[in-house]
């Protein structure tokens, strides 16, 4: 690992992707990413080397967190400068107090296309599908139980938040690293595409036909779920089986993470199986 390069001037032009954090989440990076965290910048080490299109470009420290880090810098190639600056500096750069005081930038350079990235699964596949999912924080979280529960990849239609954005990214523990994703189209689209590619569709919904418990096994599972509040529009839910987490009675339905988790769990059960 080449030594890390001080900063001590918080408008140094090289650590310029890091500047103003929050404001850069609103405006967009422009394919670029700040990944957040020990465990995060762990993720990221294993992305860049997978040769899936994701590299970094740069990591920021406190200076404190150097000499507990070293094993995972070194898991960067040499190529991936490594600045290190005071507290005063570093929160001057990100513009919040920034205590966890590891950052790296990073790059998606090739997002896979839906029919591509669907029609390269392996013939036992199963996928997360998700329609106007805008929470951030539940974007996350599906991505950590989908890394959990070994999905193969999440298909998500464009009206749903960007996994890339910094909140998810920490969110997920780094799993949106790790997991293969397309966001593209219209959830119509991504329900054809997936029909095609021999996919058993399962909607999540209170109102689903069928017991969780009682899919199915399947060597191609989909499991579809959607917007937070309203939930899958209905005449999607007209065109794909359908399934409800039993519940006791009273309560409208769960957070969407909290049931992608439990149906992911148990589809997985299920289609082990085959």
């Amino acid at each position: 690992m080449i030594p890390p390069v001080r900063i001590d001037d918080p408008a140094d032009p090289r650590i310029a992707g890091f500047v103003s954090i929050k404001e850069r989440d609103l405006t967009g990076r422009h394919g670029r990413f700040i990944a957040e965290g020990t465990v995060v910048l762990r993720m990221l080490a294993a992305a860049h080397r997978s040769g899936r299109g994701i590299e970094a470009e740069a990591i920021l420290l406190l200076e404190n967190r150097v000499a507990g880090l070293g094993d995972i810098l070194a898991e960067f190639p040499v190529s991936v400068p490594v600045y290190v600056a005071s507290a005063s500096v570093f929160d001057a750069i990100a513009g919040f107090n920034m205590h966890r005081g590891v950052l790296a930038l990073g790059r998606r350079d090739s997002a896979p296309r839906l029919d591509a990235l669907i029609g390269c699964l392996p013939a036992k596949s199963l996928v997360m599908a998700a329609c106007g999912i805008s929470n951030h924080d539940n974007m996350g979280s599906m991505f950590r139980n989908a890394a959990a529960f070994g999905v193969d990849a999440v298909v998500m239609d464009e009206t749903s938040c960007d996994p890339m954005y910094r909140k998810a990214i920490r969110v997920s523990v780094g799993s949106v690293l790790s997991v293969p994703f397309a966001r593209e189209g219209a959830v119509m689209a991504l329900v054809g595409c997936l029909q095609a590619e021999g996919f058993a569709i399962w909607g999540l919904s209170p109102r689903g036909q069928t017991d969780l418990h009682d899919i199915p096994p399947s060597p191609r599972t989909a499991l579809l779920v959607g917007t937070e509040g309203e939930g899958l529009p209905e005449n999607i839910l007209a065109s794909i089986q359908t399934a409800r987490i039993r519940q006791r009675p009273g309560l409208d339905s769960l957070n969407v993470a909290t049931a992608t988790g439990i149906a992911l769990h148990q589809v997985a059960m299920i289609n082990a199986l085959i």
